[in-house]
């Protein structure tokens, strides 16, 4: 983020604060960062009422009003104890009081506002010199109220959050209102209901999607895509059970590491059994089935196995965030001395996929370990610096944009996510490709080398270029606005004949495209010609024909398009014409 903008941005949360100690004097403010596209500050309003949403265009606009004459964002260091002392009524302001003094660090207090009402805050600092000049009074806006637990524990009391936009200009801020109103005419729960995709049932239970015939098209679409894409890179596809027993969670590491995050136990009578979470500890008993030699690495064993987390009831949101998932998932085992390769080639495999569905906006992630956090991290620090070298190098090579971070790596290798910037401006993990090097250790994996000596150089790559099936079909909803090409569009054309006299002829047409494939449907309703239209465009069909006398004269068809566009072809041309396009996979 833009210091200059990230400073306005928690100014504005001083001024918001400010505003709302003057009409809720019991309010007791916490916190209120800058955050990425605006601001926000979190208030405990238990003494009293809280604001409303109706209250939010009053509150803002007492913001606008203190701005114009607040010329300077004056601050003075204090001890702990003058700290404790000016917020001695609020437990949330001294509770941070006492983590800065026993960190040593500098605490300091900003006062909002000049010749009126004022407000102090406990602030590090980070805020205009200037406010009433340096921001703009009309690039910002707020937006909505949420509750929000104070540190975002569930233990903790429940608070009440203020959200705002703010940018360096009014354009800036029509500009991102504007993307949100794309946003909402895109939401892929929208879209999903409209187009009859998939549904979430209360009886079978939140976060897990119910797939309607014509999602479930698009789903299979993909995966047959993927699986093709994988059978001509050498990937070997494999099965395994949704379930298994606590002893191999236990050896993977993903118990208790990742317990909270996996459902409960299921006490059987030969054990307790988990529903899976990942399907990688499956992955490595069936490299482990049968003695492996050098000559048989590398082995990429592939699966869309269905993987179950359990997600918090109030993080789950459509397809974006699901307790069951469809996971595009794979396994690579190799030696060392082809980690880079098979690397690379994951990455170009990904690559290609993303340039099938006609998306450009995305850059890599390369998360790295912390050598100070051996609580967080497998401890063999020569393979974190092999591994995370060897990752950059082929980043480097490919010329890909990626930026490094720390401290942020899976707990047995570093990784690489894939991010997107989606057509609605929203940033999001796609894919995520991650390098292992202690499944070698916990599994035991070793092979046969070429000196006839048992080694146990074996790496796995974990990858899943198109993530699961959720997240991805919700992605592609939006990106396309529901506006599928026509490989992927679950109806790819309607037949609409103009009058009953026509429906025999319409109904030929019909059947020979159903013959060879295609996803057709016939209208032979009583609607009128016009309404038919309409309700072929509302259904977003990538084409529709019209049958009339001249059609069923001349046996031929005019194909028209959602853009618009028409052209008149012979009935045996149109078969071949939409093959073609379904065959390449024209966007």
């Amino acid at each position: 983020m833009d210091k200059n903008l990230e400073y306005k941005r928690h100014t504005l949360a001083h001024l918001l604060a400010l505003a709302i100690r003057r009409d809720f004097p019991h309010a007791l403010p916490t916190i209120g960062p800058a955050i990425e596209n605006g601001f926000y500050y979190d208030f405990d309003f238990s003494g009293g009422p809280a604001p409303k949403d109706d209250d939010i265009k009053n509150i803002e606009k007492n913001m606008k009003k203190a701005l114009s004459s607040w010329k300077n964002f004056s601050h003075k260091s204090v001890t702990a104890d003058e700290a404790r002392e000016t917020f001695k009524d609020n437990l949330y302001k001294t509770e941070l009081i006492d983590e800065l003094e026993k960190a040593g660090e500098e605490i300091t207090l900003y006062t909002v506002g000049e010749g009126h009402f004022e407000f102090t805050d406990l602030c590090r600092g980070g805020h205009c010199d200037s406010p009433s000049t340096d921001i703009d009074i009309d690039s910002f806006r707020l937006t909505s109220l949420a509750g929000a637990y104070w540190r975002g524990s569930e233990k903790n009391p429940m608070l009440t959050r203020i959200y705002g936009l703010a940018f360096n200009t009014k354009d800036e801020l029509g500009a991102y209102l504007a993307q949100l109103e794309e946003a909402k005419k895109r939401d892929h729960r929208k879209i999903g209901q409209e187009m009859e995709l998939f549904f979430i049932d209360e009886m079978v239970g939140k976060g897990l999607v119910m797939w309607l015939p014509k999602g479930n098209i698009i789903k299979s679409e993909i995966e047959t895509f993927a699986i093709e894409s994988e059978r001509k890179a050498g990937y070997e596809r494999v099965s395994t059970p949704h379930i298994a027993k606590e002893e191999l969670f236990l050896t993977s590491g993903h118990l208790p590491y990742y317990k909270e995050d996996m459902y409960p136990p299921m006490e059987m009578d030969d054990g307790t059994y988990y529903l899976r979470a990942m399907n990688c500890p499956h992955h490595h008993r069936i490299f482990q089935h049968a003695p492996k030699s050098y000559r048989d690495f590398p082995i990429r064993l592939a699966e869309y196995g269905t993987v179950y987390r359990n997600e918090r009831s109030g993080t789950l949101a459509g397809l974006l965030r699901v307790r069951g998932l469809d996971m595009n998932d794979a396994h690579i085992y190799c030696r060392k001395d082809q980690i880079k390769e098979e690397f690379k080639s994951v990455l170009e495999l990904t690559m290609n996929h993303f340039k099938t569905f006609g998306l450009t906006d995305y850059w890599f992630r390369l998360s790295k370990w912390d050598p100070n956090r051996m609580d967080k991290y497998f401890d063999e620090p020569e393979s974190w610096e092999h591994a995370e070298s060897v990752i950059r190098e082929v980043l480097v090579e490919m010329r890909v944009k990626f930026i490094e971070v720390d401290d942020e790596a899976a707990f047995y290798g570093p990784k690489v996510d894939v991010q997107f910037k989606s057509i609605i401006g929203r940033e999001e993990t796609m894919s995520t490709i991650q390098l292992d090097f202690i499944a070698k250790e916990r599994f035991g994996l070793s092979y046969i080398g070429a000196d006839g000596q048992k080694a146990t150089d074996v790496f796995v790559i974990h990858r899943a270029p198109l993530s699961t099936h959720e997240r991805f079909v919700a992605f592609l909803i939006e990106h396309f606005g529901g506006n599928f090409p026509l490989w992927l569009s679950p109806e790819q054309i309607k037949i609409i004949p103009v009058s009953e006299v026509h429906n025999a002829y319409a109904a030929q047409i019909y059947t020979e495209l159903k013959a060879i494939g295609i996803r057709a449907s016939l209208d032979t309703s009583n609607e009128s010609m016009g309404k038919k239209i309409r309700n072929a465009k509302k259904d977003r069909l990538p084409y529709f024909v019209v049958v009339g006398d001249k059609e069923v004269e001349a046996k031929n068809v005019t194909l028209e398009s959602r853009k618009g566009e028409s052209v008149e072809m012979s009935l045996s041309r149109l078969g071949n014409h939409l093959i073609t396009e379904i065959e390449a996979k024209i966007l």
